[in-house]
């Protein structure tokens, strides 16, 4: 990230923003390199829509802006360790193997790192007991590649893998990661990325929220590496999200359909969660039980069908998941609030704090 200041102030207009509306930049000072010493020491701000006025909190103050009968929705998506250091065959040149999705039984889309030296044929050696074959190029500039290997893959993975880090925390995964680029709640192996906002929760603090009579609902959606791309397109109608799968069970529709028939709000932890209930909203006000993939791209102006409330972590310039959240909130309102947790200095990312936007 360049080093200057935040300068992030979109032009306000809130028809048929473009690209340019949302860039800024990030002294790096300001970038989480490192998690928070407990979960929800974290720093919350308010953000309130109604008056467009903000409040500094800590994240234990989620409790107070939610009430019985309200409809907490997590990502239960379970992060695995993506990056695979291995070397190649022959020449024995190191080469990272990044684990994107899985095509087939061994067959897997991955990145590769140094791109240049892997080719079509290469062979690389992952551990003693594991190896892939390069069969083919994507059209985005990764690879195809076949696994052979002895044992449990899923087991080998958690051997030899490190914790999928984002590129902007520069320095190599730790043990600690692995707990901490985690929810607590994380249930279903297959994300690459981890749901941020869902990082502040600790158990303690969502048994106080069920107490109080909050419903907390699951839902699952394997966030990609396409969470960390910048829109490379100007106008945002042309651009194409990466699909991602998502599962909401019968019982999780008829837990939200309830809140909303009653009134109560619906509270979507982080933009994934955001984006599969919006993907599954009916024309009636309420969500379909659905599961599958989504490429659903969010980005102002758009009607929100389901979310009344949303706790997000701040995102980067250019990125999807600033155009949702500034959907949700109004671009000039955003920009607020992006200049003063620089002023009163926030952390940034996915380490970083987070925001309540009611």
């Amino acid at each position: 990230m360049p080093s200057n200041t935040s300068t992030y102030q979109p032009r306000g207009v809130q028809t048929a923003p473009r690209l340019s509306d949302f860039k800024f930049t990030l002294s790096d000072k300001y970038i989480a390199q490192e998690p928070t010493s407990k979960r929800d020491n974290s720093r919350l701000l308010i953000v309130n829509r109604a008056d467009g006025t903000l409040y500094d909190g800590k994240f234990t103050d989620i409790i107070k802006h939610l009430s019985s009968g309200d409809c907490l929705v997590i990502n239960v998506t379970r992060v695995f360790p993506a990056r695979l250091a291995g070397y190649k065959e022959k020449t024995e040149a190191d080469i990272e193997v990044f684990l994107l999705r899985r095509l087939t039984d061994d067959l897997w889309e991955v990145l590769v790192k140094p791109a240049r030296k892997v080719r079509t044929g290469n062979t690389i050696h992952i551990g003693n007991s594991m190896y892939c074959e390069v069969i083919d190029n994507t059209t985005s500039g990764g690879r195809v590649v076949r696994f052979h290997y002895e044992g449990d893959f899923n087991q080998l993975v958690e051997k030899h893998g490190k914790p999928p880090l984002p590129p902007y925390i520069k320095r190599e995964p730790n043990l600690e990661d692995r707990e901490r680029y985690q929810t607590i709640y994380a249930q279903v192996t297959g994300a690459v990325a981890a749901p941020t906002a869902g990082l502040h929760f600790t158990k303690g603090l969502l048994d106080r929220i069920a107490r109080k009579g909050v419903h907390i609902v699951p839902v699952v959606l394997h966030v990609g590496l396409g969470t960390f791309r910048k829109v490379q397109v100007e106008d945002l109608a042309r651009h194409r999200m990466d699909s991602e799968y998502f599962e909401i069970r019968p019982e999780a529709i008829t837990t939200i359909n309830k809140t909303i028939e009653q009134g109560k709000k619906i509270v979507a932890v982080g933009t994934s969660t955001t984006r599969i209930l919006e993907t599954v909203a009916n024309f009636n006000g309420g969500v379909k039980s659905a599961s599958g993939w989504t490429d659903k791209f969010i980005y102002p102006p758009y009607q929100f069908k389901v979310v009344d409330q949303l706790l997000t972590n701040f995102h980067l310039p250019e990125s999807t998941l600033l155009m949702l959240v500034s959907a949700f909130a109004d671009m000039e309102l955003i920009s607020k609030a992006y200049r003063h947790a620089v002023k009163e200095k926030y952390r940034f990312y996915s380490y970083g704090d987070s925001m309540l936007i009611l």
